[in-house]
């Protein structure tokens, strides 16, 4: 039977790059293309287009230039060129011939679509062809061949992990990887200090799994309604516990009024209160809701490029158009006295909360993705300009800057301590910096990096969410969690880069990833629709659930413990829109004796 033809039409097209205009921040330019383009009747436009989809599409493409560009037929590889693939510019082997020439595919490779059509395709070309190709392919050898399988796997999500391993490789590593990284400190002197990284260990093989659905999913999840559109970001109250707050893209948030007494179950409520933050611009998607830790406050980050903060009676508290793009996240210090946002106009802001006013504006050189506080004068920023920067309520430039990533940062995360930050990328790997802090006076501050940058290597595509763990291992170790467009989820040992533990459940890119307060558990939410629950300590999944709704993805998700009232669920923000609500004390799996951390 043949195989379905391969289709693609402008709409398509249209809609791919009007997503990658809309990410980049070109808010004009989307604006002309979904005009001029007519895609309001486009059928793919309520599509959910993955963030970065359209340049993953382009990797795959010049992928499979390259295997088609290198492939010798015979279940061989060429394995000694040294020049590049790109968009642009047509490719040219360069071979170096200290290098392996050849590089020999397993006698039984996967079936893999590429490998199968190019193999066939071999098979039927005249031998003079054959070998002409040959004479232009390029090199995969030891290293270069782990760092190639990890691209090649990375974009082919979805294949099962017993069936990728194509190339002979060496074990995979979880490192602290160096020679590329550097730590750059300002000073006044203006000079900078080169850090050297740890060494790297090996990580534990990856295991197959499948994912499954407990028949107690059904008595312990309710799925709230009243969105009118993909639920995009939810978030407990921190005091008023009853309180869930979700956001949706079509610019609406719903306050929620939900009873805290634990194995109850909950039958049909409607949100007590509405705020619709809609303004006259066309895309107005919320992507962050943020309680201040007292839990008299709301920001509410947007794609419309308004910062507003509610009270939580739901009263307008605050409204600025300072920023000039979306604003991507918003973090109130702990002491409730700031309030950071980052932009995709390549800008970081930091608000007087009691004054109402803007303080400080901080300028990155690409847009500005991410951000989290340290303690309540210190925080860091994160960006498409690779680079990290450490930021203080009382300087109006980085006190550190620190870089070493080869590709975006999408996350940052301060430790408990706020001693560490972890950061991750779209360069595949995740990094831990070391942080100490001098206060040399009222207004300055000194901040030294203490050189031990562990980078946690081993994922295959982008990393997109990262989850410190609130307590230690029984090592004295701090635990970490990492979440990848790879479709899997890993534990980390924080001190030494080990990797522990490698969960395949997920087919789909993972979109949410969370430790319990307690520690005790992990959650991840993805796009394929499930929500998995490991236990953190023995390092096993314990229970799945999925969404029987067409439109399956998880956003978000936020997690609420209360130990005195024995209360511990975790909220969803669901494609479907609805927020989903999973009550943990009705899951028999989670109430069994289990091992203590």
């Amino acid at each position: 039977m043949a195989a379905p033809p391969i289709t693609i039409n402008a709409d398509e097209v249209n809609c791919l790059i009007y997503a990658y205009l809309k990410d980049s921040g070109f808010q004009h330019t989307a604006f002309s293309l979904l005009n001029e383009g007519h895609l309001h009747h486009s059928v793919h436009l309520e599509k959910q287009i993955p963030r970065g989809e359209l340049i993953e599409l382009l990797i795959k493409a010049l992928l499979y230039i390259e295997v088609e560009a290198h492939w010798r037929g015979n279940n061989d590889m060429t394995g000694n060129c040294t020049a590049g693939f790109s968009l642009l510019e047509t490719h040219v082997c360069s071979l170096n011939p200290s290098i392996k020439p050849t590089v020999k595919l397993s006698a039984n490779p996967p079936s893999v679509p590429i490998i199968a059509a190019l193999q066939s395709a071999s098979e039927c070309e005249p031998s003079d062809s054959t070998q002409k190709r040959k004479a232009s392919t390029p090199a995969v050898e030891d290293g270069h061949s782990e760092k190639r399988l990890r691209i090649d796997e990375a974009n082919n999500v979805g294949v099962e992990e017993k069936n990728v391993d194509v190339v002979s490789t060496p074990q995979r590593r979880a490192s602290v990887r160096g020679a590329n990284s550097e730590i750059v400190e300002p000073s006044k002197r203006g000079t900078r200090r080169v850090k050297s990284p740890k060494s790297k260990s090996p990580a534990p093989p990856i295991p197959a799994s499948a994912p499954f659905e407990n028949e107690d999913a059904r008595d312990t999840i309710i799925q709230l309604k009243g969105h009118e559109a993909e639920v995009f970001v939810c978030a407990w109250n921190p005091t008023h516990h009853n309180i869930l707050s979700s956001g949706s893209k079509d610019a609406v948030i719903h306050l929620w009024n939900l009873p805290q007494a634990p194995g109850v179950k909950i039958k049909s409520i409607k949100p007590y209160q509405a705020i619709d933050c809609s303004s006259t611009k066309a895309d107005a998607d919320l992507t962050s809701l943020d309680w201040n830790f007292q839990g008299t406050l709301l920001s509410v980050g947007s794609y419309d490029a308004t910062l507003r903060i509610y009270t939580v009676s739901a009263e307008l508290y605050l409204e600025s158009r300072l920023h000039k793009g979306p604003i991507f996240a918003t973090r109130f210090s702990r002491n409730g006295k700031w309030l950071a946002t980052a932009s995709l106009d390549n800008t970081v802001c930091l608000w007087d909360i009691e004054k109402k006013e803007r303080r400080m504006q901080y300028k990155h050189r690409g847009i500005c993705l991410d951000l989290d506080w340290l303690d309540d004068e210190l925080f860091a920023s994160c960006s498409a300009d690779k680079v990290i920067h450490v930021l203080s309520v009382n300087r109006a430039e980085p006190v550190a800057i620190l870089t070493g990533h080869d590709g975006e940062v999408n996350q940052i995360k301060a430790n408990p301590l706020g001693t560490r930050l972890m950061s991750c990328s779209d360069d595949m790997t995740v990094r831990i910096w070391g942080t100490t802090r001098v206060k040399q006076s009222s207004d300055t501050d000194q901040v030294t990096i203490s050189g031990e940058m562990t980078v946690l290597e081993g994922h295959r595509n982008w990393v997109t969410g990262v989850s410190w763990s609130p307590v230690k291992m029984a090592n004295g170790h701090e635990l970490v969690a990492t979440a990848s467009f790879d479709t899997t989820s890993r534990l980390w040992d924080a001190d030494t880069g080990a990797c522990l533990k490698v969960f395949t459940n997920h087919n789909k890119p993972i979109y949410a990833i969370s430790f319990s307060p307690d520690g005790r558990w992990l959650a991840t939410g993805g796009g394929d629709g499930w929500f998995h629950l490991y236990d953190a300590v023995e390092m096993e999944k314990v229970w799945s659930w999925t969404s029987e709704h067409q439109k399956r993805a998880i956003f978000e998700m936020s997690w609420q413990q209360q130990h005195e009232g024995g209360v511990n669920r975790v909220a969803l923000a669901l494609q479907s829109h609805r927020v989903g609500l999973i009550d943990l004390t009705r899951i028999p799996a989670l109430q069994k004796p289990r091992t203590a951390s």
